[in-house]
C-alpha cells in the first residue's frame, strides 16, 4: 500500500514536469533584439520567479517526506 502510494505520487510528478516541458517547447522564447531594457526586466522577473518556484519546491519536499516518514512508520 505505501509503495503504491509513493508510486502514484511519483507519476503525478512526472505527469507535471512533462506538462511543463510540452508548454515550455510549445511557447516561443521572446525576442530581446528589439528592447534590451526589457530583457534586463524579464532575466530580473525570471530570477525572482525561480526563486519562488525554488522555496515551494523546496516546502512541498519537505512535506512530502514528512507524509513518507509518517507512512512508514
Amino acid at each position: 500500500m505505501k509503495d503504491q502510494r509513493i508510486e502514484m505520487a511519483v507519476q503525478r510528478i512526472e505527469g507535471a514536469l512533462s506538462r511543463i516541458a510540452e508548454i515550455a517547447e510549445r511557447e516561443p522564447a521572446p525576442t530581446t533584439h528589439d528592447a534590451p531594457n526589457a530583457a534586463t526586466a524579464n532575466v530580473s522577473q525570471l530570477v525572482v520567479r525561480h526563486e519562488e518556484l525554488r522555496e515551494t519546491v523546496l516546502a512541498e519536499i519537505k512535506r512530502l517526506d514528512a507524509i513518507i516518514e509518517r507512512v512508514a512508520k
